[in-house]
């Protein structure tokens, strides 16, 4: 039985909710237990259960039994790093609310949203999955990935828990049959192929010089890589690269600057690189540098999946789970 461990957070700071379920990553799964809310998900090769409290966050971590077992100390800079708890996210929030009333709206109930700082390579190979898909689909198809190319982490309750596998791994010529087999799609060579460019291009050298570049020059690299046009680009630059002006234009932010901000775009069919760049541009004059987060609070609140009565979301996901087997 593992213990619980304690990072404190204030739930101002950091919702889990909105964080982990609003399409940033897609290691992270919601149930209930003891009526209680909590997210089991996998990042930093270690199985994580996170269960929300009004002043601190409770967890667990479980790890590969030939690792050493860590302090809690180890664990909570793990977590700070992966949630950017540095940042002072209350001071931002007024700021953003100040400049825009749309912002300030939604950001009564989407308080507390962070921007994951993510694992570069999963980043990639998970936004490469993304392309016209929804995030369930894309949840499954990373685990597949996991599974079929990653290191078993542990079972928990019967169910087995993988890492995220390596560019060598996904660089094997057998990749894209499989793959195909699973119902990636045209996915399959692009996930294959990018991992060949990267072992062709220096492995983790590739990975080292991206991580050094500035924000345009990592964009542009990134669109050198199958299936990566500029809105992954900017997902991967704002959630694993800290390049937090990265504003990803999708069908909903198209939607939001249309009908809220830009209304000069309401007769518009398409997405243009000339106005993708301007609903960018307008959105980092409005928010600052940090622009990508602002936007990224604007996103969940779109999101029809967070649609829901506050009176009736907690009694609704708690039937919906109460199905599942808890951990």
């Amino acid at each position: 039985m593992q213990n619980w461990y304690k990072l404190i957070c204030n739930k101002s700071e950091l919702q889990l909710l909105g964080t982990l379920n609003g399409g940033q990553s897609f290691r992270w799964k919601q149930y209930f237990k003891d009526d209680k809310e909590q997210w089991i998900g996998v990042f930093s090769k270690r199985v994580w259960i996170l269960q929300q409290q009004d002043s601190c966050i409770l967890y667990k971590v479980f790890e590969n039994d030939l690792e050493v077992r860590q302090s809690e100390e180890f664990y909570n800079k793990l977590l700070l790093k992966y949630f950017q708890l540095d940042l002072n996210l209350q001071d931002y929030y007024d700021h953003w609310g100040k400049q825009d009333p749309y912002f300030k709206d939604a950001a009564k109930r989407f308080y507390g949203i962070r921007i994951l700082n993510q694992d570069v390579v999963e980043n990639i190979f998970s936004f490469i999955c993304s392309q016209n898909n929804h995030i369930s689909r894309i949840t499954h198809m990373v685990q597949k990935l996991s599974e079929f190319y990653g290191s078993k982490i542990c079972d928990i309750d019967g169910e087995a828990y993988y890492s995220f596998p390596d560019v060598q791994a996904l660089a094997q010529d057998s990749v894209e049959q499989k793959l195909r087999a699973c119902r990636f799609g045209y996915r399959s060579k692009y996930i294959n192929n990018s991992a060949k460019l990267i072992l062709s291009e220096g492995g983790d050298k590739w990975i080292n010089d991206l991580q050094s570049l500035n924000y345009g020059s990592a964009k542009k690299k990134l669109m050198t890589l199958a299936g990566i046009g500029a809105k992954v680009a900017d997902c991967i630059c704002l959630m694993s690269l800290g390049h937090l002006e990265a504003i990803p234009v999708d069908t909903h932010i198209f939607q939001i600057a249309a009908s809220l901000y830009m209304p000069e775009l309401a007769t518009q069919k398409t997405v243009t690189q000339k106005i993708y760049n301007a609903i960018g541009d307008h959105f980092r004059e409005l928010y600052g540098p940090l622009a990508g987060w602002a936007h990224t609070v604007l996103f969940c609140a779109d999101l029809k999946k967070f649609h829901i009565p506050k009176s009736t979301l907690g009694c609704q996901e708690t039937k919906k789970n109460k199905r599942q087997k808890s951990v």
